[in-house]
């Protein structure tokens, strides 16, 4: 059986994970600008417009890449699928770093686009502020990165049914992002925190480095129980006479 090498599954996630970040998190700075030039107040019309973009993106990529990477576009999804033996240790730092080196290529692209415009309504950068605790964020990132990832588990497996697995993924994350948006940005992917938060910081804006460890602790945390929990609830045993 003939398969893509790696260079080209690299490539493949680094696009993949590009297109979620400009098309995802672009359209945040995208609906503030909008926003403002409006002087409208953001609305929870907004935030279902954002998941959807976001949604919508997934479901594109994995359709599109899916079959060549597997699309994993999140690091958190590496890490899981690597720590139950699903693909190899020895890939998956190639992986996260195409990640994330193509989180950074979108969040600039969204840049050359929106101008910095972007930069000044935050660049859809994840954060969180009061009155959500650091405690809280943190188990909203987890408990949503151990939703969407359980949910590529499930979708990913030969028993289930084959053929739409981006059509689950996608109204997970689009689900997630609606519930935890107003709490810390629904951020739920490593690459897509980093990329956003490196260009703005790059380009002048505010952000906040104290809280990265926050989140990626999270979503490296939620990942890996999602991935340990779909594989003790899903082991098949052999039955006895």
């Amino acid at each position: 059986m003939t398969e893509n090498n790696f260079r080209q599954r690299l490539f493949a996630e680094f696009l993949g994970t590009g297109f979620l970040v400009f098309l995802g998190v672009g359209s945040v700075p995208a609906a503030l600008i909008l926003q403002k030039n409006g002087h409208t107040s953001f609305t929870m019309a907004d935030l279902g417009v954002i998941a959807f973009a976001f949604a919508m993106v997934v479901v594109a990529a994995v359709f599109a890449i899916g079959h060549v990477s597997g699309c994993h576009i999140n690091p958190a999804v590496t890490l899981a699928l690597a720590s139950t033996g699903r693909m190899s240790w020895r890939e998956a730092p190639g992986y996260i770093l195409a990640q994330c080196t193509g989180a950074v290529v979108g969040a600039a692209a969204i840049i050359a686009v929106l101008g910095m415009r972007a930069v000044r309504v935050g660049l859809g950068v994840a954060a969180y502020a009061a009155p959500t605790s650091v405690s809280q964020a943190f188990f909203a990132e987890a408990l949503g990165t151990f939703i969407l990832v359980f949910v590529v588990f499930g979708v990913i497996d030969q028993r289930a049914p084959g053929g739409f697995a981006g059509l689950p993924i996608g109204f997970a994350v689009c689900a997630i992002a609606i519930a935890l948006g107003p709490v810390t940005g629904a951020s739920l992917n490593p690459a897509r925190h980093l990329g956003p938060l490196i260009i703005s910081a790059l380009s002048g804006g505010t952000v906040s480095w104290s809280q990265l460890p926050v989140y990626l602790l999270a979503q490296v945390v939620g990942g890996l129980l999602a991935g340990r929990t779909y594989v003790a609830v899903s082991r098949l045993r052999t039955a006895t006479a």
